[in-house]
């Protein structure tokens, strides 16, 4: 196991396999897409994305091979769900790191379709990766401060019309949608600053979960549920990994009927609105109290291992 070797040595190993992996699936994905481009027939583009995925899904794998070669990860699951690779779901999860794009990938590349995650807009000018992925149409969401659209009021409702867009080239293929609803990754001064009435999240925003439901929710085969948690990695869990350093993943995967109470017009219906966000914020408080609750058992393990360090020391 190169998880051996000194960890600036594995950083060094698994990012270039990273890059050497995404750079070479990037491509052909970027070569397809463009050939897509060029000829606009429907039936071949639905033929390009099926290639696509097919490189995505190989990107998937190289990234399992990356993990089992430089880390030994202690990976705690709990999960009695039964899914599969030709229907359609809609995963919701927690937002941690970067680290969590890998550990979804890892977990459901066997299990279910193809990911396509909601990115921010930025990212789409990451070399070749950021290509590739609007090549997998994949949607990028652009966020506008509430100030800014007080601004420039034109720009309101333009996630919502790139939601709208994506979910209409979902209906074709099976698709395994992704959607990280705090729209943003956690950290305690994030947390502070939107005044979160979460301990370990962010607040869910309702509104795009809410139409990605209205637009396909009589297609979603079920609604998973997913917890990340990195109990002993919790500063840079992304680097860690690279590093060889990752030594435990939790992970509480649960999947909910898509029930009809879910669907419905969240922008002209009030009572419909509100219904859905408590329903949200019910579910994220579950999520909280769950990752309480393991962090809760993570402490007696952490004093003992103090304690025994310090008696260490001392001798």
């Amino acid at each position: 196991m190169l998880s051996l070797l000194p960890g600036p040595l594995v950083l060094l190993i698994s990012a270039g396999l990273t890059i050497l992996f995404t750079a070479l699936c990037a491509s052909l994905i970027l070569l397809v897409s463009l050939a897509k481009l060029l000829l606009p027939i429907p039936a071949f583009g639905r033929a390009c994305s099926r290639l696509n995925n097919r490189f995505m899904r190989l990107w998937l794998g190289c990234n399992a091979l990356v993990i089992r070669l430089t880390t030994r990860i202690d990976w705690q699951l709990e999960d009695e769900t039964r899914l599969r690779k030709d229907g359609w779901y809609l995963i919701i999860s927690n937002h941690m790191s970067w680290a969590d794009i890998v550990v979804l990938g890892h977990l459901f590349r066997d299990r279910l379709p193809v990911p396509k995650f909601f990115m921010k807009y930025e990212l789409i000018y990451i070399p070749l990766l950021g290509l590739a992925c609007w090549g997998l149409d994949m949607p990028f969401m652009r966020r506008y401060s509430r100030e800014f659209l007080l601004k420039n009021p034109h720009l309101r409702g333009k996630d919502i019309e790139t939601t709208r867009n994506a979910c209409e080239q979902f209906r074709h293929i099976p698709t395994t949608v992704i959607n990280f609803v705090e729209g943003t990754r956690f950290t305690e001064a994030k947390r502070d600053a939107s005044r979160s009435r979460f301990r370990h999240l962010m607040p869910p925003k309702a509104a795009g979960l809410a139409f990605t439901l209205a637009a396909m929710g009589d297609q979603f085969d079920g609604l998973i549920n997913v917890t990340i948690n990195y109990p002993d990695n919790q500063e840079t869990p992304f680097k860690d990994v690279l590093m060889g350093r990752m030594k435990r993943i939790q992970v509480r995967i649960e999947e909910w009927p898509v029930d009809e109470a879910l669907v419905g017009d969240y922008f002209n219906d009030k009572q419909f609105k509100r219904g859905f966000q408590a329903w949200l914020n019910q579910r994220w408080q579950e999520k909280d109290d769950v990752l309480e609750e393991w962090q809760r058992a993570q402490e007696p393990a952490a004093v003992a291992a103090k304690a025994s360090a310090d008696a260490s020391s001392g001798n």
